[in-house]
């Protein structure tokens, strides 16, 4: 029994150990994967939090064109369509004159005219083809770097890649954090103000909530 109980006993630092060592890896992984997005979710969060405060000027740039007749072929006639993309020649053709991402980018088809909504992070953007004359306009606003960024951290208008980007580091977050409570949980015994500040963390929001949240 004196052996049996020997063996638990060694085995016990062994396998704290294990976990120890396998927290700390997962836990500066995650911290280095999550420091530039921490930042940046922190800064925006202020930001966000002052929009009001944080006045932006907008720039708004126009740009005009006409399409060349045999681009001009391709998008005339009286039908009416939803959602449907530009050819890629003209598509092409608008990127090249104007600057103009529109490729792939779903447009509403009228007799008279085809418009495409072009929303971006930090401004907005439209354009218009005469579906007769081929004459094309195309307006591009932009309300500056902070509000760029402000767009960033809500996912707007920001495509796919991003909103994958952001579902990852919310990932790598959670790992961290979780991560980061079990070495809470292993120190705990040595630093008696570790459950106290875990609890503060926890009832401080909830009291804010509950007394000026209505």
């Amino acid at each position: 029994m004196a052996q049996l109980q020997a063996s638990a006993d060694s085995i016990r630092p062994q396998r704290r150990a294990f976990w120890m060592r396998q927290l700390y890896q997962w836990h500066w992984i995650s911290s280095a994967l999550c420091l530039i997005g921490l930042l940046l979710f922190a800064l925006t969060g202020i930001t966000l939090n002052h929009a009001r405060q944080i006045e932006a000027t907008p720039k708004v740039v126009d740009r005009a064109a006409t399409l060349p007749p045999a681009l001009l072929a391709m998008v005339t006639g009286e039908d009416a369509r939803k959602a449907a993309p530009l050819p890629d020649a003209v598509a092409d053709w608008l990127d090249e004159s104007l600057s103009a991402h529109v490729a792939g980018r779903a447009g509403e088809w009228s007799a008279d005219e085809i418009y495409l909504s072009l929303p971006r992070p930090g401004g907005d953007g439209w354009l218009s083809i005469d579906r007769a004359s081929g004459a094309v306009e195309f307006e591009v606003t932009r309300r500056g770097a902070v509000a760029y960024l402000n767009d960033l951290h809500k996912g707007r208008h920001a495509g796919p890649v991003w909103g994958w980007f952001i579902d990852v580091f919310a990932l790598a977050c959670l790992v961290f954090s979780i991560t980061g409570l079990f070495l809470l949980k292993f120190h705990a015994a040595r630093r008696v103000s570790t459950w106290p500040l875990v609890a503060l963390g926890l009832v401080l929001p909830a009291l804010l909530a509950l007394l000026f949240i209505h």
